[in-house]
């Protein structure tokens, strides 16, 4: 059964008896390593607010199965990209190399149901989880939250400041930026933006990148840009439409929110007779293995995904090891991997 929204938390524990979330775990769990006088201040908030720990998720900090739990979501149509695939290998080797092992569990029904959590979380099955779907409005890491579980995030908790769970992400505006100064470095000037909807996170803070360089350079960003879904067949509509201008109004270079909607405006450009590196130049994001066997190749920004994993594992260290967690946020910078489109 659920916990109630409004019910007490091990964060609100420990607000009212002005200590640590993990000394509050300490209380309910080894209670030997507390002062006496700070187990009697925690006691008595317990007992005042009426907290009662989750059984499963205090087996989860007392019972160790040495396993990493992760949630798949199915993979997408129309999608060049295999990100996750890079995560997941990543992750796996990271978190052996630390003596556990990852756990794979599919996701049921709707993208935002945590009904694969609640099962381990009754069957006691893992340590702690590795959440990867930090979109707005979904529940995860909430819910997680909630329940005093353990758990890392690969993605920055978007539109959530209170959020306090550690978390690691890349640095897409970063990424963006870079990818426009080589593009103004190869002579580019009328530069286009094809991204997501104004509702992605992810997707506005790429295109920050786009625009703030493109301002830096004192270059004009107006009616060069193209918002939708994360599609092959919106970058090859969305190339089209900015292509079927006059000469003096196109523009000569793209830079594209994901590899995928780059793979669609590449398919604009082979209808149209262009050659991406030639005619007009490209760059996609997340440097799937679709970008590295096109033709032309393709150039993108590349996720330090490898780093992600260890930063992951290294805050899942800190947090089964009960060690303080100072900084919960780690942000690292992607690199642009310069290819033929470009």
């Amino acid at each position: 059964m659920n916990a109630p929204l409004n019910a007490p938390t091990l964060a609100t524990v420990a607000d009212e008896a002005g200590v640590s979330r993990q000394t509050v775990s300490n209380a309910l769990n080894s209670p030997e390593l507390l002062r006496p006088d700070t187990l009697a201040r925690v006691q008595a908030a317990i007992e005042k607010l009426g907290y009662s720990p989750n059984r499963a998720a205090r087996n989860l900090r007392t019972r160790s199965s040495h396993l990493v739990g992760l949630r798949v979501e199915p993979a997408v149509e129309d999608s060049a990209n295999a990100l996750m695939d890079r995560f997941v290998h990543s992750l796996v080797e990271s978190t052996r190399e630390a003596g556990y092992h990852v756990l794979l569990f599919s996701a049921e029904g709707e993208p935002a149901a945590t009904d694969g959590y609640d099962e381990l979380l009754r069957s006691a099955a893992v340590d702690a989880f590795v959440v990867t779907d930090t979109y707005r409005g979904n529940p995860h890491a909430a819910w997680l939250t909630r329940r005093g579980v353990p758990f890392v995030a690969f993605g920055r908790p978007w539109g959530d400041p209170s959020a306090r769970h550690p978390w690691v992400d890349v640095d897409g505006r970063a990424g963006v930026v870079q990818a426009v100064d080589h593009l103004v470095g190869r002579g580019h000037t009328r530069i286009a933006w094809l991204g997501w909807q104004k509702g992605s996170y992810i997707g506005e803070d790429r295109r920050s990148g786009w625009v703030d360089q493109m301002h830096a350079h004192g270059l004009s960003t107006s009616r060069l840009s193209a918002r939708g879904d994360d599609t092959l067949e919106f970058g090859a509509r969305a190339a089209q439409a900015l292509l079927d201008v006059p000469a003096a109004e196109r523009p000569t270079a793209f830079v594209c929110a994901s590899d995928t909607v780059a793979m669609g405006a590449l398919r604009t450009f082979d209808e149209l007779g262009l050659r991406a590196g030639r005619d007009v130049a490209l760059v996609g994001f997340d440097d799937s293995i679709a970008a590295q066997v096109c033709t032309p190749t393709l150039t993108s920004v590349r996720q330090p995904l490898e780093q992600v994993a260890v930063e992951v594992v290294r805050y899942l260290g800190r947090l089964l090891g009960h060690r303080p967690i100072p900084d919960p946020g780690c942000v690292l910078t992607p690199t642009l991997v310069v290819r033929q489109s470009s």
